[in-house]
């Protein structure tokens, strides 16, 4: 079954960051996001949970990004929109055709 997408629906300007972890001079790490890209998607909003952790309540929101298809993309890296951030969870291609990508994420603070 072909997956189909509008490729005009893929109009949101996302950078695409990876993780470093330099040293802080410390003994410890600090965590630098380095952008990798610029691309294209469609962001759709999946679900929204409350949890109750530490006695504080928490927000999870799910999306579902959809970019055209890239072999630099993986779990753990992260799509920025302006002030958003979401960080990938998972990435398949859905009809292994080799033309897109649906990326599972979930918001974070930039």
């Amino acid at each position: 079954m072909r997956f189909y997408v509008d490729p005009g629906r893929l109009r949101q300007r996302l950078s695409l960051q990876a993780a470093d972890q330099p040293a802080d001079g410390l003994g410890g790490h600090a965590l630098v996001w380095r952008e990798i890209a610029v691309v294209f998607g469609l962001i759709e909003p999946v679900a929204a949970k409350s949890l109750v952790e530490a006695d504080q309540r928490l927000t999870r929101l799910t999306h579902r990004v959809t970019l055209r298809a890239r072999d630099d993309i993986a779990a753990g890296m992260r799509l920025v929109k302006n002030d958003r951030a979401f960080l990938i969870r998972t990435r398949q291609d859905p009809d292994e055709s080799g033309r897109y990508l649906v990326c599972q994420v979930e918001e974070d603070e930039p």
